[in-house]
C-alpha cells in the first residue's frame, strides 16, 4: 500500500505522515528532507539557491545528513523552498523518491508532489491543508517552544511566500491530485486530525477491497 501524503508547510503533514506510517507498519520518507538537505549544503559551499547550477551541485550529499537536525531549521526551509523552484533539483530527486515508494509492502510519502508526479498511482493520496494564519501559530508557537527569537507577522510573510512559489512554480507546482482527499485541519487538534487521516485510508482501502474480484 503506498499512501502519499502532500500539502503546505506547517499543515500538519507530517505529523499525520509519522502516525500512518506507525499505524500501518509502513515505512516512511520526509520528502522534504531531501530538498532541506540541497538547501543545506548549497548554503555551505556558499552558494545562491535561486541559481539553478548552484543548487543542482547541492544534490550530492551523504544519506547520513538526512538524521541532521540542523535541517529543521527555519532558515534550511527557506532554502528548500528556494532550490525546488528548479526542474534539474527535482529530477534530480525524483528518482530516489520513486523507489522507496515502489519497494516491496508500500511506503508512506510526506511532501509537495507525491500524488501527482511522484506516485501517482498510489493507493491513497490525502492533501492536508489549513489556513495560512493556522499554519503560522503552530510554526511561532513551535519556534517559541525551542527557545527561538522570532516574529509572528514574519512567519506568517515567510509562509505566503513558499506557498507562492511551491503552488506557482513551473515544474510540479503544490496542488492536490485530482483524486486526493482533502483533510482541512485549521481546526483540529493533531489526534483528531490523525484519527481523521487513518479513518480516510481505511475508507479508501475498503472500497478498493470492495471492488476486487473475490
Amino acid at each position: 500500500m503506498i499512501i502519499a501524503v502532500d500539502g503546505p508547510t506547517a499543515s500538519g503533514k507530517g505529523t499525520i505522515s509519522r502516525e500512518l506510517a506507525e499505524h500501518f507498519k509502513l515505512p516512511l520518507m520526509d520528502t522534504g528532507l531531501l530538498y532541506r538537505a540541497v538547501g543545506w549544503t548549497v548554503k555551505q559551499i556558499g552558494g545562491n539557491p535561486d541559481i539553478e547550477a548552484d543548487a543542482l551541485k547541492g544534490c550530492i550529499f551523504d544519506d547520513d545528513l538526512l538524521r541532521d537536525p540542523a535541517l529543521r531549521n527555519e532558515d534550511i526551509g527557506g532554502y528548500a523552498s528556494k532550490i525546488s523552484v528548479h526542474p534539474a533539483v527535482r529530477s534530480a530527486l525524483d528518482q530516489r523518491q520513486r523507489d522507496f515508494a515502489c519497494q516491496a509492502g508500500g511506503a508512506v510519502l510526506d511532501g509537495r508532489d507525491i500524488g501527482t508526479v511522484i506516485a501517482p498511482n498510489a493507493d491513497v493520496k490525502l492533501f492536508v491543508t489549513a489556513s495560512p494564519e493556522a499554519r503560522a501559530v503552530r510554526r511561532f508557537e513551535e519556534m517559541i517552544c525551542s527557545g527561538e527569537q522570532v516574529n509572528f507577522d514574519d512567519i506568517l510573510a515567510d509562509i505566503l511566500r513558499r506557498d507562492d512559489r511551491d503552488q506557482n512554480r513551473a515544474t510540479a507546482p503544490l496542488k492536490p491530485a485530482a483524486d486526493a482527499d482533502l483533510l482541512d485541519t485549521t481546526e483540529l487538534t493533531i489526534d483528531a486530525a490523525v484519527q481523521q487521516a487513518i479513518a480516510l485510508v481505511n475508507a479508501k482501502m475498503g472500497g478498493r477491497r470492495d471492488k476486487d474480484p473475490a
